[in-house]
């Protein structure tokens, strides 16, 4: 009977533990971070790319909590963000007529990463990431999805280096 209870109690504070990447390595003296306005720097003519981008990134870190995001040049740690390319391919094709039947979105951003306390630079490197949308529809819905999808990946790939890459 005291091994069943024992066993449920081990058992149940097993199951209340958490883990996350997320926050873990943050060092103490980082509290906040400003996040500049994206550059577009792809020449992709993509519209509303830079702005979707930050509002985007902004989000994931509020999201995350793990560094309060400030509009300020007192902030801890400056996060400043390129979009270097944007391309749009073919990934699948099928068919008797060889028509494109799934579209590849790959975003590659330049993330320089500046902990503005210690003055130093902690990472200045490329992130890519991708997602791909039906190229058989007609909608135009399809791509803006695949779109948001991509920034959203590549974001999440730029927060993950800033926050548990030390």
């Amino acid at each position: 009977m005291i091994r069943n209870i024992i066993a449920i109690a081990i058992l149940a504070l097993l199951l209340s533990c958490s883990y996350s990447f997320t926050g873990s390595s943050v060092p103490s003296h980082l509290q906040t971070i400003s996040i500049p306005i994206v550059k577009d720097k792809s020449g992709s003519g993509e519209a509303n790319i830079s702005s979707n981008l930050t509002q985007n990134l902004i989000q994931q870190f509020i999201d995350d909590n793990s560094l309060q995001v400030i509009n300020s040049v007192n902030s801890d740690a400056i996060l400043s963000v390129s979009i270097i390319s944007f391309q749009e391919r073919t990934e699948v094709v099928s068919g008797e007529n060889e028509k494109a039947t799934v579209r590849r979105i790959t975003i590659t951003l330049q993330g320089i990463y500046k902990d503005l306390v210690m003055k130093k630079t902690v990472f200045d490197k490329k992130f890519s990431n991708y997602a791909t949308f039906d190229a058989t529809s007609k909608s135009i819905e399809n791509r803006q999805n695949a779109i948001q999808l991509a920034i959203e990946n590549v974001n999440l790939d730029l927060l993950l280096a800033v926050v548990a890459d030390w």
